[in-house]
């Protein structure tokens, strides 16, 4: 089954914009599904351009665990919200969607580089933290990498994205 936006108007195409965005944010909101059973978990993130990836960590068991083991497949969500406009009856945003699948890194060095990619996106200053990323945290942490094979954006027509290209800091 394929599905188009309705309002071409607000869609993002540029590839560009939509990595951006995923650069951008800070958490995305995943959809999962067992069982005929849905679940959502918001979780952290740091988005890889090079292998169009986001990584994640979380805890050792747990649900979403369970979830990621039973089906794989995931659709994710994050936005980059500028608020509601009082008086407008509208509200700001930009958005990414995504589908993807969920992988497991076991790899020592894999790790690593996943661990400097959310740091990087999340910290404001992250030299300190990469370098002080032990071997023996990295065995025990669980990083996951989400391989995206979808990608769509949408955005309020108000709000511009062109000045997010080439931007290095991390505020919007």
């Amino acid at each position: 089954m394929s599905f188009h936006l309705k309002r071409k108007d607000l869609e993002i195409t540029d590839e560009k914009l939509l990595k951006k965005i995923l650069k951008e944010t800070t958490y995305v909101t995943l959809a999962l599904s067992m069982n005929n059973q849905p679940y959502l978990v918001s979780l952290s993130h740091g988005y890889d351009e090079k292998n169009n990836c986001l990584y994640f960590h979380c805890a050792t068991e747990g649900k979403k665990l369970h979830f990621f083991k039973a089906n794989p497949t995931v659709w994710g969500q994050t936005i980059l919200d500028y608020g509601y406009v009082q008086g407008k009856c509208t509200h700001l945003y930009a958005s990414v969607h995504f589908q993807g699948k969920v992988t497991m890194i076991e790899n020592l060095e894999q790790k690593r580089n996943a661990a400097a990619c959310m740091i990087n996106q999340l910290d404001k200053e992250p030299a300190k933290l990469i370098a002080d990323l032990n071997e023996k945290r990295l065995i025990n942490a669980v990083i996951g990498r989400i391989d995206i094979d979808y990608i769509s954006g949408k955005k309020s027509k108000e709000v511009e994205l062109k000045a997010l290209i080439g931007r290095k800091d991390h505020s919007i």
